[in-house]
């Protein structure tokens, strides 16, 4: 079947129609959607809603405006931009919550063997006291600030300039 014709079917709710217009383009609209949100069960849910699209809006289409492959093609672009803008989308890309992890680890004092492979400790023994504890209690026990706040009775401010003096001076003796 010549394509205008098929087109012209597809406008008048054909539903034959419809489905070899499917067959022809929805490998390569699948194709390009997915390029863009790069998974493919979002690509093949969003080519679903492009087609559905399409046919509701078939009666838009002209020729006059260009071929019916690119009016598909924009359509099916459009459609995955808007997908990955979406917020639904942007909350399935963001990391875990560390809620999710709260059992694997049963207590902030066991991570001192796993926290040492690559030998900071030695290092770390050469700072101040002051500094000891609290990157002790941010880094080797895992502690949050305003946990290690609490433990060291101090104000969350000062936990936080302790901690970014501490890994300067850290970072300057295992740079020398």
């Amino acid at each position: 079947m010549e394509l205008d014709t098929l087109i012209e079917k597809f406008k008048a709710k054909d539903e034959k129609a419809f489905e070899t217009l499917y067959n022809m383009y929805s490998k390569s609209m699948l194709g390009v959607i997915y390029n863009i949100v790069r998974d493919h069960d979002i690509a093949e849910e969003v080519m679903q809603d492009v087609f559905v699209k399409i046919w509701h809006k078939s009666d838009s289409y002209s020729s006059k405006k260009g071929r019916f492959f690119t009016w598909v093609l924009n359509i099916a672009r459009n459609a995955a931009i808007d997908k990955i803008r979406s917020k639904a989308f942007k909350k399935t890309k963001q990391n875990l919550n560390s809620d999710f992890f709260v059992d694997i680890i049963e207590s902030n004092d066991n991570l001192d063997h796993k926290t040492d492979a690559i030998g900071v400790k030695k290092f770390v023994s050469k700072l101040k006291q002051k500094c000891k504890e609290v990157i002790e209690l941010l880094y080797f026990k895992g502690y949050t600030q305003s946990e290690a706040s609490e433990a060291l009775d101090m104000p969350i401010g000062t936990i936080k300039t302790r901690n970014r003096n501490c890994i300067k001076e850290l970072r300057n003796i295992v740079l020398n």
